[in-house]
This record gives C-alpha cells, sequence and structure tokens, in this order.
C-alpha cells in the first residue's frame, strides 16, 4: 500500500484495536455512537473501565466519532 493511502489520525489505531480487542472497528465505533450525552474523556474513561481498551485506543475511537467521520 502507497505511504499515501495509509490512514491517517484515529482511523491508523483502527488495525491494532480489532486485531487486540477481536471486533471489527464498526462494533467499538457503534457502541460510542450510542452513548449519547457524555463528553469526550467520559467516553474514554468508559471505554477503558468498560471494556478493557487501553487510553489510546480508547481515544481514537472516540476523536473518530466525535469527529462525524466514517
Amino acid at each position: 500500500m502507497p505511504a499515501d493511502d495509509k490512514p491517517k489520525g484515529p482511523a491508523s489505531y483502527f488495525p491494532s484495536i480489532e486485531k487486540k480487542y477481536g471486533h471489527p472497528i464498526g462494533h467499538w465505533l457503534g457502541l460510542v455512537q450510542n452513548k449519547t450525552g457524555l463528553k469526550h474523556m467520559e467516553l474514554v474513561s468508559w471505554l477503558k473501565t468498560e471494556h478493557g481498551l487501553g487510553h489510546g485506543h480508547a481515544n481514537a475511537i472516540v476523536a473518530h466519532v466525535l469527529a462525524g467521520t466514517k
């Protein structure tokens, strides 16, 4: 894959998130999308405590969802 085609920003974490936690990225994005009314760091903390994600992975998922990108 050419360097220009590699995901950038939060999406660059997605392959390692899928590998480490055993769920497709859509699973994690959907969980966050369904948690309404929480702030960024509240969502990060929720993913960490309820689902065992590391801080960087949780932050990438939340940032992606809150940015409104798919």
